[in-house]
């Protein structure tokens, strides 16, 4: 099937399109998908310009009641799209439905938010004088999205920019056009002016410069990677529009002494293998005190062994596949880098053979390496961890906070004093107590420190801040008459 990009209100093709390939089956040819190009993405930012003003002038209720029905068609429909998902990014299919049901709850949470905006007032210092002090829409917002959750974040995106009065263009991930299209269908069903929400599907070489680099372009979130964001950064400072940037990551899990291992061991295997380590929160270090070391890497490894990989909609399977060949390739790099600096591959890396062709890979773990390894400096985006043992608290501590990233960090203990100066002190955006790295909430503020995020928070209200710019009004009473 060809499959076409959403441009000014209607579906626009193109002579050049790309396959959507199943990371499980690579006979599996999902569909061809329309590139767009400059000509499209100019079109584009006309239309949602004039949209945008149509669109800020639309009463709240009429806002909330569309954000409200994208929110349930999607969870409505949690099923089959969610396969749709799986089928095209190698999630399982518990993960692909959950990920589209939880796009759903982005789209009902902001369209609460629509009649939530309040605004303040002050007297002023002079007499006579009141102040009003309100949020207005940034403009036209360009989104760029990644591949690993293709449905939430563009949703944690796209809802918040929509219920504060913004127009949007989306470039999503070229690797999974499939669930672009299936959100776009959703959106395009509602009243809302034509050009108020654009697809864009191409490359970032053509596409996420031109958004980025666009006069008018109010603003740009983007996720991906740390180099792209820098890019993104200096292209749209260029002409002064917002930035939302959440880039890249090294998460680490700190193991002590009075850990309940049981629990370390399915807290940190769930982090770190879980949507095949694909995922920018996932725990790719795992810091360990030394005298719980060797029973944590002995239940970890027995745990890893029994993990099933297979087809992404298998019953039974509890890791999919790799995303892509490039992406199965870089995996086997940093095999390779990992062994030349001396950390042991304790279990894992094996490519394996399955029913059906496709870039599946046993998750991999690494024993013995010190923190100063690449494999524990790069985010690596893969069913790979690391173990680094440690002598002390403080010394974990340390460890954790060693990197350049700051996303989310975490730590297994029975101890409520080491629970609480570790989430005072570990430097990053979400620490977790008890739980996964990977596990977050769709109403509350998500985005790290250093090289993972720049600009204001994602998600809950926090979100107000980057889709909004404030006026304060100054208004002269008068003498009453």
């Amino acid at each position: 099937m060809r499959f076409d990009n959403w441009i000014a209100g209607e579906w626009v093709g193109s002579d050049a399109r790309i396959e959507n390939i199943n990371p499980s089956d690579t006979r599996d040819v999902i569909g061809l998908y329309a590139q767009a190009n400059f000509d499209d993405l100019e079109r584009s930012v006309k239309a949602a310009i004039n949209a945008q003003k149509q669109w800020r002038a639309k009463p709240l209720e009429a806002r909330q009641a569309g954000l409200d029905r994208i929110g349930r068609a999607l969870m409505e429909n949690a099923d089959s799209l969610g396969e749709l998902l799986s089928r095209e990014e190698g999630k399982t299919r518990p993960e692909g439905r959950g990920e589209i049901y939880r796009a759903g709850q982005f789209f009902t949470y902001y369209a609460a938010e629509v009649l939530r905006q309040m605004g303040d007032t002050a007297d002023s210092v002079r007499p006579g004088i009141e102040i009003d002090v309100r949020r207005e829409p940034v403009g036209v917002v360009a989104i760029i999205s990644p591949w690993n959750f293709p449905m939430a974040t563009a949703a944690w995106k796209i809802a918040p920019a929509l219920a504060f009065g913004n127009a949007v263009i989306w470039k999503p991930a070229n690797l999974t056009p499939a669930s672009a299209v299936a959100l776009t269908e959703i959106i395009a069903q509602q009243d809302i002016p034509a050009g108020l929400f654009n697809l864009l599907m191409g490359s970032g070489s053509v596409l996420g410069d031109g958004l980025t680099a666009h006069p008018g372009v109010d603003a740009v979130s983007f996720t991906g990677s740390v180099d792209v964001g820098r890019k993104v950064a200096m292209q749209a400072a260029s002409h002064f529009a917002k930035v939302q940037l959440e880039m890249g990551s090294k998460n680490a899990l700190l193991v002590m002494d009075d850990a309940d291992l049981d629990l370390a061991v399915q807290t940190a295997a769930n982090g770190a293998f879980g949507s095949t380590g694909q995922k920018c929160t996932a725990s790719s270090r795992l810091v360990v005190h030394d005298t719980v070391l060797d029973a944590f890497v002995d239940k970890l490894q027995k745990h890893m062994q029994g993990l099933v990989v297979g087809h992404a909609l298998d019953a039974i399977a509890q890791i999919g596949p790799v995303s892509s060949l490039t992406q199965l390739n870089e995996n086997i790099r940093y095999l390779g880098v990992g062994r030349n600096e001396g950390a042991e591959l304790l279990c894992g890396g094996e490519l394996l053979e399955l029913e059906t062709p496709g870039y599946f890979m046993q998750p991999a773990l690494f024993i013995n390496t010190k923190n100063s390894m690449t494999i524990n400096r790069e985010e690596m985006f893969a069913p790979i961890a690391s173990v680094i043992g440690v002598g002390s608290y403080e010394e974990g501590l340390a460890t954790v906070n060693d990197t350049k990233f700051g996303l989310t960090s975490g730590i297994m203990t029975r101890s409520l004093a080491r629970a609480n100066h570790f989430r005072r002190n570990a430097q990053t955006g979400c620490v977790m107590v008890n739980l996964p790295t990977a596990g977050t909430d769709y109403h509350v503020p998500f985005g790290g420190r250093g090289d993972s995020s720049y600009g204001s928070r994602e998600q809950g209200q926090y979100a107000v801040e980057f889709y909004t710019t404030v006026k304060t009004s100054y208004i002269a009473q008068g003498e009453p008459e």
